[in-house]
């Protein structure tokens, strides 16, 4: 398939599509999700674009909708269709199906509403579905501790293409991989030429780093699950309670999630937090050392009688002593115990191996008063606490996007399958709350099957569906519809619309049964709203001439066509419109208050069905929605006149009686 060949892809679309692995495959499969992947591809123009491919690999470009109003018919079974729907997703690829001509794709949605149907729309599942969604990909995620380095143009290019999250640096020689070294914790040379040089810490090389992207930039892959856990333990709770098969272990899934926050950073990590803590926490800690400490010392001198024996003073004043140095001698045991509490307290809060080393730098030996921290010493604890900190993070991370890697796929596939589930339940659905079946289409037929229709109920009525009185109807050739006012002419004619357009999506249709032939043309000429001007009318002539002319099967519906001129020449005009309609073996059904002067002036034999009113019943009509074949229907006057001839109680009855013999058997004036 060529891209720029589906209507709808120019130039531009196609180099956006270009960039999806199989955007063939994706088309031709109606597949809303890869197609949405696409940049700048919104799922609506993904479901446009796929439905065109779909029509063009059947060779089904000519739509068979030919008005508005069979269009409107259209739109109302999807958004009935639509309505079972808990994704967006499924909303959408929803519409990828459509009213077709090609045998081919509607074998190819029932295949698919075959199976759907056998689902069950347990809520559960549904509440599940709520939070599944494709796989978002996280934008912006960028890494400051690290950048990759090369001398290789060529190189550069490609790590700045497919490492976006890194500083990509320029380097020559190992004195420029140390200057980098300076402002990050890790460079990575990506040069085989650096191997086994002098290199300072912190600078590895690896040639093949950027094929090994989970371990060079393990956030790519934390951010992607940690952005879309929700969306990834919904999907696995869809696979629960719905019984698909698991593509993974959800439990090594559900682990490595639980290590993970909503932007991915490492959770529950007990030496992270260790480490993350005694940062955080240390210029605290040593300060409370130093005042414990202090506080000690300060107990002991206030309580020390210090004596120093003449022979000892003049000892040491001969060597040149100071008194500091003679007070030093006599508290030596408690500088040594106040400077051991201060660096125990150190230590119980420093989780290093080196923390013995580092406190005694820290606080060191030297007596003073107050015990004070060696600020440089400090700093340094602080530095080696960050880099272990760092270290311990990045192994993690590394460790854990080496788990996930080995998740990506399944999870594209768990979220993939529940979505796909979502379109089935919502036909599901839509098969139980309308009591459907699937009709029987007849592809070859020699024109007299045109369309029958057992217990059908329309959805689209302004009513309770359970309230909805079933119809049964069929017709095949062309019938003219009769009926008195308000008695479900027209509701009949959607009802006929509506199951033609749902068996040609493949789907099923509200009936207990129903069997139609597959139209080429579904033409309804929707009731006027008054009387046309000449243009309009012309304009509605022609559409049915350019009908007339077309070559293949047609199913033609027309509301009162006779309001959009004079009742004389409308029924004239019906009358030819029913001769030329039954000369090509076309389906049609007229609704019309003139059945008698269309039936006289066809040329033709014409059926009439009559929706037939029982009788008024405290002013309401009392009907029979399922139209009685062959027979005209009485009319509301007809009701009234008869009403008022049979009352004992109306004045002058024998009028009434007489307005009564003036019309004829069929319910119309003489």
């Amino acid at each position: 398939m060529e891209l720029e060949s589906v209507p709808g892809i120019g130039e531009r679309t196609a180099e956006q599509l270009a960039t999806l692995d199989d955007p063939e495959r994706a088309l031709r499969t109606g597949d809303v999700l890869t197609i949405a992947s696409a940049p700048a591809i919104s799922e609506g123009r993904a479901a446009r674009l796929a439905r065109n491919a779909i029509r063009q690999q059947h060779d089904d470009t000519d739509p068979c909708l030919r008005t508005e109003r069979a269009q409107s018919l259209y739109d109302g079974a999807l958004e009935l269709l639509q309505e079972g729907a808990v994704t967006e997703y499924a909303t959408r690829r929803l519409e990828t199906i459509y009213p077709s001509c090609s045998r081919t794709r509607i074998e190819e949605v029932r295949s698919f509403v075959t199976q759907a149907i056998d689902r069950d729309p347990d809520p559960a599942v549904r509440s599940a579905l709520e939070s599944v969604a494709p796989l978002s990909q996280p934008a912006n995620v960028t890494v400051r501790d690290r950048c990759l380095a090369t001398a290789s143009p060529e190189k550069h290019a490609k790590a700045s293409k497919n490492v976006p999250e890194l500083s990509i640096e320029r380097v020559e020689d190992t004195r420029e991989l140390s200057d980098l070294a300076r402002g990050y914790s890790t460079v990575i040379a990506l040069d085989e030429s650096f191997a086994g040089l002098d290199l300072p810490d912190g600078v590895r090389v690896e040639p093949d780093a950027i094929e090994r992207i989970e371990t060079v930039v393990p956030e790519r892959l934390l951010v992607l699950f940690g952005t879309n856990q929700e969306r990834i333990r919904a999907a696995m709770a869809v696979h629960e309670r719905a019984g698909l098969d698991r593509p993974c272990s959800f439990e090594t899934l559900r682990s490595a999630l639980d290590r993970l926050d909503a932007e991915g950073s490492i959770v529950g990590d007990d030496r992270l937090t260790e480490l993350t803590a005694a940062l955080d926490d240390l210029e605290v800690v040593v300060s409370r050392a130093e005042t414990l400490a202090n506080e000690r010392l300060r107990g002991v001198m206030e309580d020390r009688d210090v004596t120093i024996e003449g022979a000892d003073l003049l000892s040491l004043a001969e060597q040149g002593a100071r008194v500091e140095r003679l007070l030093e001698r006599e508290l030596n045991d408690a500088f040594e115990e106040a400077i051991e509490l201060a660096r125990s307290i150190l230590r119980e809060h420093v989780p290093l191996e080196t923390v013995t080393d580092q406190t005694e730098r820290v606080f060191p030996d030297d007596p003073t008063f107050p015990v004070a921290r060696n600020e440089r010493a400090l700093s340094q604890l602080m530095t080696e606490l960050r880099a272990a900190k760092v270290q311990h993070a990045a192994e993690q991370k590394a460790q854990l996007a080496s788990t996930l890697q080995s998740f990506v796929e399944p999870a594209e596939l768990m979220i993939e399958r529940a979505l796909d589930l979502d379109v089935e339940l919502a036909i599901a659905r839509f098969y139980d709350r309308y009591d459907c079946t699937m009709p029987e289409i007849v592809y070859d037929g020699d024109g007299d099957v045109g369309v029958s229709i057992e217990a059908g109920r329309s959805p689209l009525l302004d009513l309770p569906y359970e309230a909805v009185e079933s119809v049964s109807y069929a017709v095949s050739g062309t019938a003219i519809l009769s009926g008195v006012n308000s008695g479900g002419k027209t509701s009949l004619l959607d009802l006929v619309g509506l199951v033609v357009i749902l068996a040609q999506m493949g789907l099923p249709v509200p009936a207990s049964a129903a069997r139609i032939e597959l139209f080429d043309a579904i033409y309804y000429q929707e009731k006027s709203q008054g009387t046309l001007d000449a243009g309009a009318f012309e304009a509605t002539l022609r559409s049915f001439g350019e009908l007339l002319d077309d070559a293949g099967t047609q199913l033609v519906l027309v509301d009162e066509l006779e309001s959009i001129t004079e009742p004389g020449a409308s029924a004239t005009i019906i009358a030819g419109i029913l001769d030329a309609l039954n000369d090509r073996a076309a389906t049609g059904v007229f609704v019309s208050h003139l059945a008698a002067e269309i039936r006289t002036a066809c040329e033709q034999p014409v059926q009439i069905d009559g929706i037939q009113a029982r009788g008024l019943v405290d002013g309401e009509l009392e009907v029979d929605r399922t139209p009685i074949k062959d027979t005209i229907a009485r009319s509301t006057p007809e009701l009234i006149v008869e009403k008022l001839a049979t009352d004992e109680r109306a004045p002058s009855r024998s009028f009434y009686t007489s307005l009564l013999s003036a019309f004829d058997d069929n319910g119309d004036p003489k």
